[in-house]
């Protein structure tokens, strides 16, 4: 059991040319319907400003949505911005058109999961709780130690 009123804090973005927001809508108003935080940094955002973001908001994962093709490079950069600001710990998720090929080369970029555009949405909401949670207990949201009440 969290601790109550525990939102998990989640930073969404489009990094680079990608003009295509409706996904990523989508995924944020999902998470808000399950009582996440959304902090969503708007189309066309630098990756530094997503990563100085991340760390400004105290943020439990980043999503980020790639429709563009740069998903290699976004993702590598995102990993050396958060390495600079010392946040690697803080969860990575990618959707879009992933190839297969690629997935190998987006993991050694610290992402944790990827998602694609028939991904359902109760699957995503589910896996971005389930990545939070050991950010939610190191920040002293986790479960309460047995005793102390409801």
């Amino acid at each position: 059991m969290r601790v109550t009123g525990y939102k998990p804090r989640i930073l969404l973005g489009k990094a680079g040319l990608d003009g295509h927001d409706r996904g990523i809508k989508v995924i944020a108003a999902a998470l808000r319907d399950a009582s996440m935080e959304v902090i969503y940094t708007g189309l066309r955002a630098t990756v530094p400003s997503i990563a100085a973001a991340a760390v400004q908001e105290s943020v439990d994962a980043i999503g980020l949505s790639i429709l563009s093709g740069a998903h290699v490079s976004i993702c590598r950069e995102l990993r050396k911005e958060l390495e600079k600001r010392n946040a690697l710990d803080i969860p990575v998720v990618v959707g879009g058109i992933i190839p297969a090929a690629d997935w190998p080369l987006l993991a050694e970029a610290g992402v944790r999961k990827i998602f694609g555009p028939e991904s359902p949405l109760d699957e995503v909401v589910e896996y971005f709780r389930w990545v939070v949670e050991p950010r939610a207990w190191a920040n002293g949201n986790g479960p309460r130690p047995v005793g102390e009440g409801v």
